[in-house]
């Protein structure tokens, strides 16, 4: 990857940060030599690391990992044989393998809790410590300190009461009160590692012993007493053993950890990748940041994305590329926040490449890029004899050189630095190739001309960053699919250049850029209206998107309740069948067991009749329960019929003239015109042996022909026979009715010469492809035939088109006094190309 690149977008920078999160130094070294990388898997595999982590953060309370010393370099000294570790460096690998034990017991205590499934497979690799985690411990405490083992206990005891013994010798000295007139000090110092007195020098003589040193003035004169040599020596010669001892344990345990070093080996790798993604999940929970998606065919995404250097002065910006337009070309004033856009599209993408999470929203998505160039700044340079503009070639022409498909170039300023005509032909030019290879592009520029080149080229984007005029200063909001101006006049206003030079300076340049700088304002002022609208939208959307979550909870709701319902039902019946089953069997025993007598044909009769009995209770519950379902279903329906459409609620009875009037009018069946004259009060009709009926779910009418007291009423429906419930027939007549297999009706209805024979009316009419006289005749053909029938309702199905059709059927069933109602049916059903019809 190009460092120059990395450099000067500040990935180094932000890859510091993180690694001052790392707990381990070995971890720390390896996230401070990561590069972006390449390889996709890789990529993704360190951000789903990461992500595990950051859900564990949220859950738990302590730390995954503890810190450990560096342990690779002591990976030599393990392989030399007769070689030893210090007491240090053994402390060091208990460290380690107390990490190891800590974040393998974590990763176990969550796996199931958090759904760890990255986490847990590394963890697998990491081989068992628990005999060299015995072995360290067996040698050293847990700070530590070596262990008071047998073999140096009797050391220590005899060095104690060595140390004891000069001790004592020295306090019988200090404290000997004929010899306080000889002594400088009444406390005993150390010299070369041995306790001595101060004297003062013309007193010497009067305490024996070797004298260690003289002060600089002479006066003072340090003696060990000769009690105390011997005992001093004595305690040089116990300290020099105990330390062979403890050389000979290390130097033990350290060939006894041979064995072990592959281990150490195999879970160092998996530690520093533990070490380094919690690192990374830390720094992204500080800055609040997401892992983005990975492109697959779609465009590159960012959402509210803030530069992590800029903290909480930081302006989110949406950078949207589109389906095959690949090069961004970002306008606005200076000082407006173009180069930070830049910076920050290329920076997120060096960071998800390196498995970092990005200051974003959720939703952003980013590709992998082989490689990125950057032209960013001024790279003049003295040493080289290179100008401003020869700095920008040579960086644009490294870029045009390697780019691919795959390549992300960052081109700050594009063409500045020399003549702006035949700067803008290099920008475009430059340009035009990098389109060619497909890159992905990301272009600042005052240039005007180039705003053009971003509208007229199908590869391209306009976007500018907000300028707020009112303040004449940026507001760093990037403006996606409009260009900006460049504000120069303005900015410099407020920066103190004299007013008279602005105006001039307008003046020159009123009457060539007046126009476009309209058209801009205009585009500008468009695009805050379509984002408004965006907003209001997405806010929309939320609010349905909650209503069908709760929707659909209720649903599950009422499906749990049924199911507890159908559980309960068929419990209570296991029950009733099991009852009766043993009532049943004991009835059999007692019959089997003797004579049939007259008091046990009763009892078994008394049984019958309360089995038939308990049938019918439950029966008669469950007709209550499908009536009380039936009554909240046509309720329900009814509702349902109310709410259809918006148009629905009213009826769209519009004025008609009276030839249309008559055009459209229906002429009456005269038995039908009969039935609207004052009638005779008659009996209620009762239900028996050869009354007229009609089913009340499927509206065909009948004649009743026989009664069953347990399956119900038999009905003849034309052909057919079936018995029916009471509580689902309606009765029409009561007076025996007989009736023919062929009826052949003939009417005329409007002098059309329509004849109905042998015609039944359609549930669903379609008049699509009919003409407005020939889809009025058929409508009331339809009508007709429902009347003859008993049919009360029907669907028409018009279309939609351009509402000839729809507007003559809504005419004609507002104006029929044979229509309830009428309303447009729902938009899942055909919305108001479908309209549904009550007779």
């Amino acid at each position: 990857m190009n460092k120059q690149a990395l450099e000067e977008i500040d990935y180094f920078r932000i890859r510091d940060s993180i690694a001052s999160f790392c707990i381990s130094q070995e971890g720390k070294e390896i996230l401070l030599e990561r590069e972006p990388l390449t390889d996709f898997k890789k990529i993704e595999n360190l951000k789903n690391l990461s992500r595990e982590w950051t859900s564990y953060i949220s859950a738990a309370s302590t730390a995954p990992l503890s810190s450990w010393e560096e342990i690779h370099p002591l990976y030599a000294v393990i392989r030399t044989n007769g070689a030893s570790l210090s007491l240090e460096q053994v402390y060091a690998l208990g460290q380690f393998t107390l990490s190891v034990k800590k974040v393998l017991s974590q990763i176990q205590n969550y796996k199931d809790k958090l759904d760890f499934k990255y986490l847990t497979e590394e963890a697998a690799k990491i081989p068992d410590f628990q005999e060299t985690e015995k072995k360290i411990f067996s040698i050293i405490s847990t700070d530590g300190q070596l262990r008071d083992l047998p073999e140096i206990a009797a050391i220590r005891k005899e060095i104690a009461g060595l140390n004891q013994k000069i001790k004592n010798i020295m306090q019988s000295f200090t404290s000997n009160q004929k010899l306080a007139s000889a002594l400088e000090s009444s406390v005993p110092v150390l010299r070369n590692g041995r306790q001595v007195l101060a004297v003062k020098s013309n007193q010497a003589n009067r305490i024996p012993g070797i004298i260690h040193e003289v002060s600089q003035s002479a006066q003072t004169v340090y003696i060990e007493p000769e009690e105390a040599v011997r005992c001093s020596n004595d305690l040089i010669q116990k300290q020099h053993e105990l330390a062979q001892v403890i050389k000979q344990i290390l130097t033990k345990l350290t060939q006894s950890l041979q064995p072990s070093l592959p281990l150490f080996k195999a879970a160092l790798p998996v530690m520093e990748l533990f070490d380094t993604t919690y690192a990374a999940a830390q720094w992204g929970l500080s800055v609040n940041a997401v892992y983005a998606l990975a492109c697959k065919n779609e465009p590159p995404l960012l959402l509210q994305a803030r530069h992590p250097l800029l903290g909480e002065k930081a302006v989110p910006i949406d950078i949207r590329f589109l389906d095959n337009k690949n090069v961004l070309i970002i306008t606005g004033p200076n000082t407006g926040g173009k180069t930070v856009t830049l910076k920050t599209f290329a920076l997120f993408a060096m960071l998800n490449q390196s498995g970092f999470p990005i200051p974003a929203a959720e939703g952003s998505r980013l590709p992998v890029f082989s490689n990125i160039y950057t032209d960013i700044g001024d790279n003049q340079s003295l040493d080289q004899s290179l100008s401003t503009f020869s700095a920008h070639m040579k960086n644009i022409a490294e870029a045009v050189k390697n780019a691919r498909s795959d390549t992300l170039i960052l081109l700050d300023e594009l063409g500045s630095g020399t003549d702006p005509q035949e700067g803008t032909a290099i920008s475009m030019a430059v340009l035009d190739k990098l389109i060619e290879k497909k890159s992905f592009v990301l272009v600042t520029t005052h240039q005007g001309i180039l705003k053009n080149y971003g509208y007229t080229n199908p590869s391209c984007i306009n976007a500018s960053v907000e300028f707020d005029a009112g303040t004449l200063s940026p507001s760093y909001h990037l403006l996606m699919g409009v260009p900006g101006e460049s504000h120069a006049l303005d900015i410099a206003q407020k920066n103190g250049l004299p007013l008279d030079i602005v105006k001039s300076a307008r003046n020159y340049i009123a009457t060539e850029q007046a126009d476009v700088s309209a058209l801009i304002r205009g585009l500008n002022r468009k695009h805050l209206e379509l984002n408004k609208l965006q907003k209001e939208a997405e806010s929309l959307k939320s609010v349905n998107d909650e209503k069908t979550l709760r929707l659909k909870e209720k649903e599950l709701q009422l499906r749990k309740k049924e199911q507890e319902i159908k559980e309960g039902k068929q419990q209570e019946l296991n029950d009733f069948l099991i009852h009766s089953r043993r009532t049943l069997e004991n009835l059999v025993r007692t019959l089997k067991e003797g004579e049939v007598t007259r008091e046990k044909t009763l009892s078994v009769k008394h049984f019958i009749s309360e089995l038939e009995g308990d049938t019918q209770r439950l029966e008669k519950k469950i007709e209550e329960q499908n009536e009380k379902l039936a009554k909240a279903q046509e309720e329900f329906e009814k509702e349902i019929l109310k709410g259809k459409h918006p148009a629905s609620n009213k009826k769209t009875k519009k004025k008609m003239s009276n030839a249309r009037a008559l055009e459209t009018a229906t002429p009456v069946i005269p038995q039908l015109l009969a039935n609207n004259k004052p009638a005779k009060k008659e009996e209620a009709a009762v239900l028996c042996i050869g009354a007229t009926v009609c089913h009340k779910t499927t509206l065909m009418q009948g004649s009743v022909i026989a009664e069953n007291k347990k399956k119900g009423w038999q009905v003849q429906f034309g052909s057919v026979k079936m018995f029916c419930k009471e509580k689902d027939l309606k009765v029409l007549s009561s007076e025996k009715t007989q009736y023919s297999p062929d009826i052949s009706i003939e009417l005329n209805s409007s002098g059309d010469g329509i004849t109905y024979k042998d015609e039944a009316p359609a549930f669903e009419l379609r008049l699509l492809g009919y003409r407005v006289e020939e889809a009025i005749k058929a409508l009331d053909r339809q009508i007709n035939l429902c009347i003859l029938y008993n049919f009360h309702s029907f669907s028409v199905i018009h279309g939609k088109g351009d509402g000839v059709l729809q507007q003559a059927v809504t005419d004609y069933l507002s104006h029929c006094n044979l229509v309830k109602d009428f309303s447009f049916a729902a938009a899942d059903d055909g919305g108001t190309g479908k309209t549904y019809v009550q007779l």
